[in-house]
């Protein structure tokens, strides 16, 4: 039986890591304006101002920097980046077709 040095174990870490940060960039798909004026016209994701508007009521006085339909395992997610009022960039995740929010972060 082999055994992995501490660097070696470390380095396929590293690996790991950066494999499954890879998956995750493949596995979502920015949907173009034609698709996604589509899905909205067939009542399957919600408007985009509805939910922006959602986002912008969580950071009073804030401003977009850039939204985007994305397709995550199946799942329409809008993504928004605010400017706060405070000068921080937030970046949230919002499902397209329930409204929920998914995720807050600073950016």
């Amino acid at each position: 039986m082999k055994v992995l040095s501490f660097s070696n174990r470390r380095a396929s870490g590293h690996l790991l890591l950066a494999l499954l940060a890879f998956c995750s960039v493949v596995m979502a798909r920015d949907l173009d304006q034609d698709e996604a004026l589509h899905l909205r016209q067939q009542g399957v994701i919600l408007p985009l101002e509805q939910l922006l508007q959602q986002a912008l009521d969580r950071y009073p006085g804030a401003k977009l920097l850039e939204a985007e339909l994305e397709e995550k395992h199946d799942v329409y997610i809008y993504e928004v980046e605010l400017l706060t009022a405070e000068g921080v960039v937030r970046e949230l995740d919002l499902d397209a077709i329930t409204g929920q929010l998914l995720k807050d972060k600073e950016d």
